[in-house]
């Protein structure tokens, strides 16, 4: 019997493969702590400060690893769906977060707010005595999404912007004919535009009381003041110094903006961890900002959908 024959004979059994499950609910929340003033919490938390709350339409992705059984199987997919029902969604459904579970209640010093970073760990919390889990994405909006990959407190965050920008693709040193070889239509002389898409995801630790890795609202403010509002709506190669030296690729783009954004998400408390820059439907270039080469991409994000 080959080799293939007998793999296909016991249905895959004892190979490893990681599968994902999607699930949503729909939740309001109240960020107030109590210890604030009306002053302090409308200062910290903006809009969300906001009496009696507002609400979202959760996304959950929850990633599991395994060995696949004799069906051919990492996990029986109604006991996922199951596991995932009874622990978090039949629980948090069409419910105010800040009542919903005991970990988010401030009258208690060990409450925190339900800040999307602080919801995925503890619904890892919950989910893990009954699945594998390696890896938890939770989308509180398109533009704004947290992972968790279980270690203790460590979290990412990430937020969704856009700019749009017109860029040529040229090398000064090389003649039009040389550029086009190189660069293709990129390189004509008159450029083109397009409507950039940016993520920009930070790391950290969850914060015991606030829920929250980094001030939301710095680091928006951060993005929009370094990024989005000095890049939207310019000749990058004209406009932006940088670039009149160096080609404005997607790969130079994300580069510069992580060099642009990695001291001062520092000083906001947070570690500057992955820009990804799709500058359109088919192409995007993304640069790990904390590891030293592009390639050493931290294996348990691999397993997270992304969009």
């Amino acid at each position: 019997m080959t080799e293939t024959s007998s793999k296909a004979n016991h249905h895959g059994k004892g190979r490893n493969c990681v599968i994902t499950r999607r699930a949503c609910f729909s939740s309001s929340h109240h960020y107030w702590l109590p210890e604030f003033s009306a002053d302090d919490n409308a200062a910290h938390f903006g809009a969300c400060a906001i009496a009696p709350g507002h609400g979202h339409n959760y996304e959950l992705i929850v990633s599991m690893a395994g060995e696949l059984d004799s069906d051919g199987m990492v996990l029986n997919l109604s006991e996922v769906k199951s596991s995932i029902r009874s622990e978090v969604t039949d629980q948090l459904d069409f419910r105010f977060l800040n009542d919903a579970w005991p970990e988010f209640d401030l009258t208690k010093d060990e409450g925190c707010l339900a800040t999307t970073e602080a919801l995925a760990r503890i619904i890892w919390n919950r989910l893990k005595p009954h699945l594998p889990l390696v890896a938890l994405r939770l989308y509180e909006h398109p533009r704004l999404w947290a992972d968790y990959l279980g270690n203790a407190m460590d979290a990412y965050v990430t937020i969704r912007t856009h700019f749009a920008a017109a860029h040529r693709l040229a090398k000064d040193e090389l003649s039009q004919e040389e550029n086009e070889k190189l660069y293709g239509k990129c390189a004509r002389p008159n450029g083109h535009g397009h409507n950039y898409l940016i993520d920009v995801t930070v790391r950290g630790s969850i914060n015991k009381r606030t829920g929250m890795v980094c001030d939301l609202s710095a680091l928006q403010c951060l993005v929009e003041d370094l990024v989005v509002e000095p890049f939207d709506h310019t000749n990058l190669n004209k406009d932006i110094p940088y670039f009149k030296t160096c080609v404005p690729t997607a790969e130079n783009i994300a580069l510069h903006i992580a060099d642009r954004l990695s001291k001062p998400i520092k000083a906001i408390g947070a570690n500057l961890h992955k820009i990804r820059l799709q500058e359109s439907p088919n192409n995007a270039a993304e640069v790990y900002a904390e590891t030293p080469k592009l390639e050493a991409i931290p294996d348990m994000l691999e397993t997270v959908a992304t969009n």
